[in-house]
């Protein structure tokens, strides 16, 4: 486990490399920053497309890359300062993400990139907070 900042952690998965297809490890309910089960979807993301910025009030994060390269970028309100992560099949791990903490994400995959989010919540559009790409001052 690597914790990125005191919040946000990024945790190695395990990948078993088999001859007809690998599999690719997620989340067990023993390992460490596992909460509870709420829903699992998946998000596309276009290489060099954008999806920013948003804020879940309430919800706890756990993003997973099995397809892909994907940037995340996370801004700290209360340090006025962005973190940078990239996961997906060239780093492959598990980023662990609370609520309150903006972010964004960014595909690097010209062939495009999958997202799975283990979240402990089921999605609530009540719950989640949008601004717009330029809210921040980041350069993409």
């Amino acid at each position: 486990m690597k914790i990125i900042d005191n919040k946000i952690s990024l945790y190695p998965l395990k990948k078993v490399h088999l001859e007809d297809g690998d599999i690719l490890h997620a989340l067990k309910e023993s390992d460490p920053g596992y909460n509870k089960f709420g829903e699992v979807y998946f998000s596309e993301i276009k290489f060099n497309a954008i999806k920013a910025w948003k804020l879940h009030k309430s919800m706890t994060l756990n993003l997973v890359v099995p397809f892909g390269n994907v940037l995340f970028v996370f801004y700290l309100d209360d340090e006025d300062s962005f973190i940078e992560v990239k996961i997906g099949e060239e780093n492959y791990q598990r980023l662990n993400v609370p609520p309150g903490i903006w972010f964004g994400f960014k595909g690097l995959n010209e062939s495009g990139s999958l997202i799975m989010n283990l979240a402990d919540m089921e999605h609530n559009p009540d719950e989640l907070l949008r601004k717009s790409i330029d809210e921040f001052e980041y350069n993409w």
